[in-house]
C-alpha cells in the first residue's frame, strides 16, 4: 500500500482509510493512482462485503494535495494526465457491485467529496463540512463526477457547490441529499458498524445486481437490456432466492450463502 492509504479487513468489510492526518488527509498523486487496485482487490476477495472508507484523525479529506499541482499539473498535458488518475479512482468506486461507504468527520472538501459523492451511502458525524472548490482553483469538474454530483442532488444545488465554492455543514448536507445520514460523534461508529451489518444480512447476490442496474439508470440508460435480464434472471435462479422465500415462510431470518 502506498503511503498516505491504508487498507484493512475487519471480518467481511474492507477498511480504506486515508492516513494524513497531518494534511487533513490530502489525497497525492499515488494515493490517487492506488484505489482502483484496492478496489480491484475488495470486489475479488469473496470474504468482503461491503468497502468503508474514512479519514485518519478529524477529517475525511480535504481534497487532493494542491502541494502537488506545480510540479505535476503544471502543464495542459500534465494536468490531462493527473486528471486521468483521479477519474480512474472514482469511476472504480463508483462501479463497484459490493457497496461502499464513506464514513464523514470534519473536512470533506474537493477531491475529497468527490471520492465520497462516488461510493454508494455517506454518513457524516455532526460538525463535518462539505465544498467542492474547481471555481477557487480555475479547473472545471470532469463529467462523471459532475454527473454523479448533479444525479445526487439535482442541478440546482449542483451549481450552488460548483460555482459558489462555499461550504455546507453535515445538516444542511443532509437537507439537499449530499449525505444519507448525520450521527452525534457519540452515535457515529455504532450508527455506521449497525448500517454496514446490515448490509452483510441481505442477499448479496440481490445488492450487486441492483447496484449495477441503479448504476445504469444514473447514467441514463431508460430501458432494460439483455445485462438486466441476466442479472434478473440469474437472482431467480440463484440459491438466495430460494432460501430468501424459504425463510419468509418459515418465519425465520434469511441464511444467504452467496458470495
Amino acid at each position: 500500500m502506498v503511503e498516505g492509504l491504508r487498507f484493512e479487513r475487519d471480518g467481511g468489510v474492507g477498511r480504506l482509510t486515508f492516513a494524513r492526518p497531518e494534511k487533513k488527509n490530502a489525497i497525492t498523486y499515488q494515493m490517487w493512482s492506488a484505489i482502483p487496485d484496492v478496489v480491484a482487490e475488495v470486489e475479488a476477495d469473496p470474504e468482503i462485503i461491503a468497502l468503508v472508507l474514512t479519514g485518519a484523525g478529524t477529517d475525511f479529506s480535504a481534497g487532493a494535495d494542491i502541494s502537488e499541482f506545480g510540479r505535476l499539473r503544471s502543464t495542459a498535458e500534465s494536468a490531462a494526465a493527473y486528471d486521468k488518475v483521479v477519474e480512474a479512482a472514482v469511476t472504480a468506486l463508483a462501479e463497484m457491485r459490493k457497496p461502499s461507504v464513506a464514513m464523514i468527520r470534519g473536512n470533506c472538501i474537493g477531491g475529497g467529496c468527490q471520492v465520497s459523492v462516488a461510493c454508494d451511502f455517506r454518513f457524516a458525524q455532526a460538525g463535518a463540512r462539505f465544498g467542492i472548490t474547481p471555481a477557487k482553483l480555475g479547473i472545471v469538474y470532469d463529467f462523471r463526477s459532475t454527473r454523479q454530483l448533479v444525479g445526487l442532488i439535482g442541478p440546482a444545488h449542483a451549481r450552488y457547490l460548483l460555482l459558489s465554492g462555499r461550504f455546507v455543514d453535515a445538516a444542511r448536507a443532509r437537507e439537499i441529499g449530499l449525505v444519507n445520514d448525520v450521527f452525534t460523534a457519540e452515535e457515529f461508529e455504532a450508527e455506521v458498524h449497525s448500517f454496514v451489518d446490515t448490509l452483510g444480512q441481505r442477499s448479496q447476490a440481490s445488492i450487486r445486481g441492483m447496484n449495477r442496474i441503479i448504476e445504469k439508470i444514473s447514467a441514463g440508460q431508460r430501458e432494460s437490456d439483455s445485462e438486466v435480464e441476466a442479472i434478473r434472471s440469474a437472482a431467480v435462479h440463484g440459491p438466495d432466492y430460494a432460501e430468501g422465500v424459504a425463510a419468509f415462510l418459515d418465519g425465520r431470518p434469511p441464511r444467504f450463502t452467496y458470495r
